[in-house]
């Protein structure tokens, strides 16, 4: 995988354009300052925590004894599930009840920025190629500073697109999400099959 491969990838599970709506109704109740100021905190939280998932996952991982394999195909069924969504979203909106009040890690950083997909792919990517930890960080920083443009921007966009093209992109990043995540599951259960039986 290619640095600009996995840089669209990460973008496409952040999700911004589908955040938009989600975001901007997160944020209607606080003055246009405080608007920016809590969205790059919340950006950087996000950051943060794929970060440390990409350069921390692998010991994560051997430390809980967990294959890669296991995260592919767990990460796949999360990402099947949230690009469903996506594409059915349910009446109460992709994320349910959304709590009152200025947000805060929940639910703008985690899950909408970094949700499980996003962390089972960085976990993934650093796992399976550690020696290019480099390359993975910098196709990470890539998707992040376009998912932070996009909705620093979201206001205009929202206005200019509306809500009817906003939801028909939303639905069409559902469908490369869940072929993703298909390939994603197909990939850690072949990898599983070709394992050596145990004892053997």
């Amino acid at each position: 995988m290619t640095i600009a491969s996995a840089a669209l990838l990460l973008f496409l599970i952040l999700d911004p354009l589908g955040n938009i709506p989600v975001f901007l109704s997160l944020l209607r109740t606080l003055p246009p300052q405080r608007q920016r100021v809590v969205l790059a905190r919340e950006m950087l939280i996000a950051l943060g925590v794929l970060m440390l998932f990409l350069w921390g996952g692998r010991y994560a991982l051997n430390l809980m004894h967990l294959r890669q394999e296991s995260v592919s195909i767990a990460g796949g069924i999360v990402l099947f599930l949230i690009g469903l969504r996506m594409i059915f979203p349910p009446p109460e909106g992709l994320m349910g009840e959304l709590p009152e009040g200025e947000p805060f890690i929940v639910p703008m950083a985690i899950p909408l920025v970094a949700g499980p997909s996003g962390m089972a792919a960085v976990m993934l990517m650093g796992s399976q190629e550690p020696t290019r930890m480099g390359a993975w960080s910098l196709a990470l920083m890539i998707a992040w500073v376009a998912t932070a443009a996009i909705l620093f921007s979201s206001t205009y966009l929202y206005k200019w697109l509306g809500s009817r093209v906003l939801t028909a992109i939303e639905r069409l990043m559902g469908m490369v999400i869940v072929a993703i995540s298909v390939q994603m599951f197909l990939d850690g259960l072949t990898a599983y099959m070709r394992l050596p039986p145990v004892g053997g």
